[in-house]
């Protein structure tokens, strides 16, 4: 496990859905590190990488180093011009995801892009719209689940009934810093969009999915910067409470706070509590026990269980996404359920109460 979020890239099980170059996809925007993870899930599935393209070659460079058999395009318009590919993946700058997953649907691809997908509710409106009108999918990669043996488990379990109906979610999602290994970008409140709709949209994706809510409502949110003033426009802290559209509710923290001691880039846990029992999830580390991470223990009416489940079950969303890519269909994750979690995570940024840390310590 890295101790750095942007540079940890989860390994599963290959398991191929498709033979060998029946699905092409490409590689764009490579302003992330989440483009590595999103990419190698889907050849662990069966894609085939066939392009990459960023304007800056040493981010291309870095690229061809993980994946050598990838071709460099020239342009955009080359991918978006090749009739056989049908994914493009990216992970721009939060704040230009949107307009290049225009681009890319409007050309007949599907679009796959890093969390968070939008950075204002106009781009979300505008987005809504061409999907409507191209059919193509904005799919998310909402890796705090999807790329997370125990939380695709404890996704199973809740299938299945082991803890009853679902009435509350409590996440959290801190992150490290690494303020020196990051671009100026993520300085930049336009650009990057808020811890909230950052690092948030990760909770606020799990909430609706763990409980089958199809909607919520923003009961408080609030966002600070208690330690890092020389970054004005960082915001290292934040946290929510929503409440959904059948009766469960949500609270969740995020922040970049991580200390330097921890083995890892962040100690992200998941507490889900059913009518019938109870599941936490030690996603990334056991602290000062098991540097593992895929712990999950469950509580009901059978008693008390502790799964290990690194490397054991595997990451099934990349195959279902190129199944539905295939087939149309919506198996990995309706569009509604990804523009809900969007849309959420964005007024939950929008209403939060901004603590002034320098006044608090203050009085």
């Amino acid at each position: 496990m890295s101790k750095d979020g942007m540079t940890y890239v989860p390994k599963g099980k290959p398991k191929s859905v498709v033979k060998e170059g029946e699905f092409q996809m490409a590689a764009v925007a490579l302003d992330h590190g989440h483009i590595y993870d999103m990419c190698n899930g889907l050849i662990e599935a069966g894609a085939t990488l066939k392009w990459v393209y960023d304007s800056d070659p040493i981010k291309v460079d870095e690229f061809i180093e993980k994946f050598p058999s990838v071709q460099i395009a020239d342009s955009l318009e080359q991918i978006l011009n090749d009739e056989v590919i049908k994914l493009v993946a990216a992970a721009a700058i939060p704040s230009e995801r949107s307009a290049l997953g225009i681009k890319v649907m409007t050309a007949g691809k599907d679009y796959f892009t890093d969390k968070t997908p939008f950075t204002t509710l106009s781009q979300l409106e505008e987005v809504r719209s061409v999907v409507g009108k191209t059919g193509q999918k904005y799919m998310v990669y909402f890796s705090e689940r999807l790329h997370v043996e125990s939380a695709v488990f404890a996704g199973d379990l809740v299938a299945d009934g082991l803890i009853g109906r679902v009435i509350q979610v409590t996440g959290f999602g801190p992150h490290r810093l690494n303020a020196s290994s990051r671009p100026e970008w993520f300085f930049n409140k336009e650009q990057y969009g808020g811890i909230l709709c950052d690092i948030g949209s990760h909770q606020i994706e799990q909430f609706l999915y763990y409980t089958g809510c199809s909607d919520a409502e923003v009961l408080h949110s609030k966002v600070a910067n208690f330690n890092n003033p020389e970054y004005p426009e960082l915001e290292d802290y934040g946290d929510a409470t929503l409440k959904g559209n059948n009766g469960a509710t949500h609270y969740f923290r995020v922040d970049w706070l991580t200390p330097d001691g921890l083995s890892v880039f962040g100690d992200g846990r998941t507490f889900i509590i059913g009518t019938e029992g109870t599941i936490e999830l030690r996603k990334y580390v056991d602290v000062a026990r098991d540097e593992q991470g895929d712990h999950l223990y469950l509580v009901n009416k059978e008693g008390e269980q502790h799964f290990e489940l690194s490397g054991k079950v595997g990451f099934p969303f990349f195959g279902q996404l190129i199944m539905d890519c295939i087939h149309r269909t919506e198996n990995a994750m309706t569009q509604a359920h990804v523009f809900k979690a969007a849309e959420l995570c964005l007024q939950t940024q929008e209403r939060a109460t901004v603590i002034s840390a320098i006044a608090e310590i203050s009085k």
